[in-house]
């Protein structure tokens, strides 16, 4: 096996999200094939099913600087710079046209959920020749099961498909399938989409950052509405520290959420319980009991519908025979690890990074966007443009420009922010 078979392999991009098509849009620039693998049946599929929220950052923050220069060469002209959109706006206005340029269209594939990562004919334990080795992409698509093989992977597949337990354990909540079919995921649509499920009901949303305080707000306003419809927020901590109102924060949509929640529950629009530990769920009649330690005393809280809007991780079970050196603590790569643990970065913002932080021991392999933050709520579109510039340009053997990292972010003043996007997101709740 040799380097010269590698060389006439595409690279292999899991995602369509934002930083996926961006890491297309580089390699565009740098003359390398590549293939875009979706498991949706469109691109940006994650950010569809939050599309109704709106964005922190404005337009001049969720532009990656390739995809810009290739749709400005078609006449494309960037939105209001210092207007926030949604994320249907971000799809339509900006994902879908790029999505659709030729030498991008050619190459996404959409309804093809990569299952697993390997090297071709080797497990994770075989090291003779394994740098020059393809890498072998195993994925599910309605004709069946196939193989691919490529000479790198970049893994921009988010975490909104994976999101946290309701258990404060971590572990899959106890009596969760007792309850599935009341518990909604982060950010459902509570004023269009998915109104029925809410109006009239009581909710409980669990969670401390901004995508619960985004579906509390909406749950408040249609409290309004409709008769009858309660709002509980419920967290483990004794004040939700994620959710920021800091005036140093240049942000300044997200810097509002947190003061209109916290004037939400000074109302009673809201009730909050906190030192909230949830340990167990089941069905009572017509509704939910979750069971809790708050404080010395075993608690039962009682609702009719859940959002889990606890945050997200990152899904690392089709990595399982890739070398990979994470953080023991937020899954991250270990490089990038001390950049954005919330536990030492409890507020501030991230230092700019590349290719080097995103390193693992598989040479070829990285992971970017959100999925490289693993557990840590911090990241921001910005940053994952500039992680696949670099990427891009260390597979283009362009060593001096992939060391070369240049990025400024605005000044921020929130502590952490808890969406992932997903895949490849960033909105309202991602803090960009």
């Amino acid at each position: 096996m040799t380097n010269d078979r590698l060389s006439t392999l595409p690279v292999v991009i899991v995602g369509a999200g934002p930083i996926g098509l961006a890491a297309g849009a580089h390699l565009v620039e740098r003359g390398i094939d590549f293939v875009v693998l979706e498991a949706g049946d469109d691109v940006a599929d994650s950010i569809r099913s939050w599309g109704h929220t709106r964005l922190f950052s404005p337009w001049k923050h969720l532009v990656d600087p390739a995809s810009r220069r290739l749709l400005e060469a078609q006449g494309w002209v960037l939105p209001s710079p210092e207007r926030a959109p949604s994320g249907t706006e971000l799809v339509e206005e900006y994902l879908v046209p790029l999505s659709r340029l030729e030498p991008i269209a050619s190459r996404i594939r959409t309804g093809a959920e990569v299952l697993a990562i390997s090297r071709e004919g080797m497990d994770r334990t075989r090291s003779a020749n394994r740098s020059a080795t393809p890498f072998l992409v195993r994925l599910r698509t309605e004709a069946g099961i196939e193989e691919l093989t490529a000479r790198a992977v970049i893994d921009a597949s988010g975490t909104y498909r994976s999101p946290n337990s309701l258990s404060s354990s971590g572990l899959g909540l106890l009596g969760l399938d007792e309850i599935a079919d009341w518990v909604q995921p982060a950010l459902p649509d509570v004023l269009g989409r998915d109104r029925e499920t809410f109006a009239g009901r009581h909710t409980t949303v669990v969670g401390a950052g901004h995508s619960a305080a985004n579906t509390l707000l909406g749950l408040v306003q249609l409290a309004r509405e409709v008769p009858g419809t309660r709002v509980t927020w419920l967290i483990r901590n004794a004040q939700a520290v994620r959710v920021s109102s800091s005036a140093d924060d240049e942000l300044a949509d997200r810097a509002k959420l947190g003061g209109r929640v916290d004037a939400a529950v000074l109302r009673g629009d809201v009730e909050l319980v906190d030192g909230f530990e949830v340990l167990r769920a089941r069905r009572a009649g017509d509704g939910i009991e979750l069971i809790g330690q708050r404080g010395d005393e075993l608690t039962v809280h009682e609702t009719d519908v859940v959002v889990n809007a606890t945050g997200f991780r990152p899904n690392l079970d089709l990595l399982r025979e890739i070398r990979l050196e994470l953080d023991d603590i937020v899954e991250a790569p270990k490089r990038l690890a001390p950049l954005i643990d919330p536990n030492v970065h409890s507020c501030g913002t991230v230092e700019p990074h590349g290719f080097a932080e995103l390193t693992h021991p598989e040479h070829g392999f990285f992971i970017v966007g959100m999925k490289s933050y693993g557990r840590a709520p911090t990241f921001l579109l910005a940053t994952g443009y500039e992680q696949v510039r670099s990427v891009t340009a260390w597979l283009a053997g362009d060593l001096a420009s992939a060391t070369n990292v240049e990025l400024v972010l605005p000044a921020t003043g929130v502590c952490s922010t808890d969406l992932g996007g997903g895949s490849s997101c960033c909105s309202s709740s991602s803090g960009c």
